[in-house]
């Protein structure tokens, strides 16, 4: 009997995860190039929204010239944590006729889902920031390293928190709603209005708490030149990403046998 290299262990793998992406690709999206279409337009219309409403009146932006590059900063970063966690959170539930698979693993379709949401934003990150560029409202990144090592953060603090979301799902439907109350108040505590810096030392010390403030701030660290942000710990996202990241694997392989 010849033994499977892990080549081969790690090429069939991906292929998996491929196909896995594919499908959740026409469930999501359809099989129709408008429906990946309209998933860039939603954002950016609400981003555009927010900001010919706050330009009527007479609203300067907290930071640097532009409104519309302040608002996408915060907006779009919250967007691609929410949409991860919560795309996840059902995860096994959506694909619980596949998983009597034996080649296909509850943590392959954690990671095609989660491939899938990345993808999608940085589509509509490079469509968005190039649209503003092109209109001169946002110059080029001062630090686009920064820029791609937040996005990388926020990926990892998304998918973190969808798979301990996802598990915990899997076990209490009730879990669902109480998630949505819970995380509501991010738009209001993730520094997407107004410059956390500039905040009292008391509104500092509790806001510092929240990982997607610190996301936020770190994005527009990478677009300004001169973006001080006294808040901004680049370590705390990924501390806490990665933290949840292994409890929600460790939960998943702990009551696999519970789901079913």
């Amino acid at each position: 009997m010849r033994l499977v290299s892990t080549q081969e262990l790690l090429s069939l793998q991906l292929r998996v995860i491929a196909s896995l992406v594919l499908r959740e690709t026409r469930a999501t999206f359809g099989t129709s190039p408008f429906g990946y279409v309209w998933a860039i337009i939603t954002p950016t219309v609400g981003v555009g929204l927010l900001v010919f409403l706050f330009s009527i009146i007479g609203r300067q932006p907290p930071f640097g010239s532009s409104l519309a590059l302040f608002f996408a900063t915060g907006i779009l970063t919250l967007q691609f944590f929410s949409e991860l966690s919560n795309k996840l959170m059902t995860v096994f539930d959506a694909n619980r006729a596949l998983l009597t698979y034996p080649i296909i693993k509850d943590v392959d379709t954690l990671i095609a889902r989660a491939v899938l949401v990345a993808a999608t934003y940085v589509v509509i990150m490079v469509v968005f920031y190039t649209a503003l560029i092109a209109l001169n409202l946002a110059p080029l990144p001062a630090h686009p390293e920064h820029v791609i090592l937040a996005f990388l953060a926020a990926f990892l603090l998304g998918m973190g928190f969808g798979t301990l979301n996802a598990v915990i799902a899997s076990l209490w439907d009730t879990w669902t709603q109480i998630e949505k109350i819970l995380t509501r108040p991010l738009f209001f505590v993730s520094g997407i209005f107004y410059v956390p810096s500039q905040l009292p030392p008391q509104a500092r010390e509790v806001l510092q708490w929240n990982p997607v403030l610190h996301l936020v701030e770190w994005f527009r660290h990478g677009f300004y030149p001169n973006y001080n942000s006294t808040l901004l710990d680049v370590w705390y996202p990924v501390g806490v990403g990665a933290g949840m990241l292994v409890v929600g694997l460790a939960g998943e392989r702990l009551f696999r046998q519970a789901r079913y």
